[in-house]
């Protein structure tokens, strides 16, 4: 490894002039990581970009085939190779090593196929400044020209489940460009190493305590046949559907997640039972957008079609709220299942699953003394009838809301609420 003296990144050109701002605090030491593999074409380039705005550059070569690294080999940066390709994550993670030796606080990670501006830089820092210690994503605009709609579908799908999993709000948990700790990266545990760890670090940041922020950022998309992608649409996504399936999973777990950092930025304090009127009012408005308050109903029927009467409510504010969820929402869409017509279409179709032929003979005995069978009937039917039901709820909830609040203006007010929240982490 060839290393060269390192230098503190220079303050954003629109950042406060330290005279007029002496209280303005300063952003973490941080270096610029490149983890590179095959982009021989644009690493140069983006090596350049970062140096040419003040920051100290640290190159990680994953296992490159085509020569990546000797393209930089002249410029004044940090050089590391990783002898076979092991992922994205496990170059980054090799980074935290390195950075960490060099003495620095904080990696800024800028993807090696020129898709982020390294003049965008100073936009990450700034926000990194203000709540320190933080993870900070340049959220990438992406009314551009070629941007694949993969990609945009991709953002989406991402950002619903990392809602799920951690409770934040995100624009974009699929950019690469981001500010990380590089005492969170050394003193956590990841499961993944390859596409799937940007996903899997955002959500372990959030629940190690870490505050979230985004910060808008610009991205170019060359045309299809000059784009260079290593993702591989059936290994990463069945990579990403298992690591999303590990954490919703452990986000119903009541086993407290290891927290490593404390008083996060923007925590607020809920307002408990003993406060009814402010606590039935947060429960409303909390999770209320047209996107979460279709997932709490559909939470709610299924839960509420399944065979767990007693338990039916806890169930439902339980799940709800390890899921972040709207918790009224989620009961009061459970009353669609309410005796007898719900629990009644779920026997029938567990018994003609099980044995072939409808429920036909309504006696003591049926009813009383074979309970259990009935019992597994309806666990079995609601398995089928809940999903689906609880499908049609929240297409009809979301469709109603949205045009509820398009017509009272509510569009604008629904992303006022998202920035406000991504704002406060």
């Amino acid at each position: 490894m060839n290393r060269t003296r390192t230098s503190r990144p220079a303050a954003a050109p629109d950042a406060p002039d330290a005279p007029d701002a002496p209280d303005a605090p300063a952003a973490p030491k941080t270096v610029a990581v490149i983890p590179v593999y095959n982009h021989a074409g644009t690493l140069r380039q983006v090596a350049e970009g970062a140096l040419a705005q003040g920051l100290a550059v640290l190159v990680v070569d994953d296992g490159s085939t085509d020569g990546s690294l000797d393209t930089v080999d002249d410029l004044p940066l940090v050089r590391h190779r990783l002898p076979v390709n092991r992922g994205k994550g496990e170059a980054i993670l090799a980074a935290a090593i390195l950075a960490r030796d060099l003495g620095y606080e904080a990696m800024l990670t800028i993807d090696a196929d020129g898709q982020h501006d390294p003049a965008d830089a100073g936009g990450l820092l700034q926000t990194a400044a203000t709540a320190w210690p933080c993870i900070v994503i340049g959220a990438r605009r992406m009314e551009t020209l070629n941007v694949p709609r993969s990609s945009l579908f991709g953002r989406d799908f991402s950002n619903f489940w990392v809602r799920l999993e951690c409770g934040q709000t995100l624009p974009d948990t699929q950019s690469g460009y981001r500010l990380y700790p590089v005492e969170f990266l050394q003193r956590s545990r990841f499961l993944s190493r390859r596409y799937t760890f940007e996903i899997e670090v955002l959500v372990r940041g959030r629940w190690a305590g870490l505050p979230v922020f985004s910060t808008p950022v610009s991205v170019y998309y060359p045309p299809g046949d000059e784009r260079v992608s290593h993702f591989h649409k059936f290994k990463d996504n069945l990579r990403l559907s298992c690591l999303h399936t590990f954490l919703v999973t452990r986000s119903l777990i009541p086993w407290p997640h290891r927290r490593l950092f404390s008083g996060a930025a923007g925590a607020e304090r809920q307002p408990g039972i003993f406060e009814p009127l402010r606590y039935f009012r947060a429960l409303s408005r909390e999770h209320s957008s047209a996107g979460q308050l279709a997932a709490a109903v559909w939470v709610g029927i299924f839960l509420g079609s399944l065979p767990i009467i007693p338990f039916g409510i806890a169930a439902i504010l339980y799940a709800s709220h390890r899921l972040h969820l709207n918790k009224l929402a989620a009961v009061g869409a459970s009353n669609v299942c309410c005796a007898p017509f719900v629990p009644f279409l779920c026997v029938e179709l567990g018994h003609y699953l099980v044995h072939g032929g409808f429920w036909t003979e309504f006696n003591r005995h049926t009813l009383l003394e074979e309970l259990h069978h009935r019992l597994w009937e309806w666990l079995i039917g609601a398995l089928f009838i809940g999903p689906l039901l609880g499908a049609a709820g929240a297409l009809l909830t979301y469709a109603a809301v949205r045009a509820l609040r398009k017509g009272k203006g509510g569009a604008a007010s629904d992303r006022e609420a998202v920035v406000k929240k991504v704002q406060a982490g």
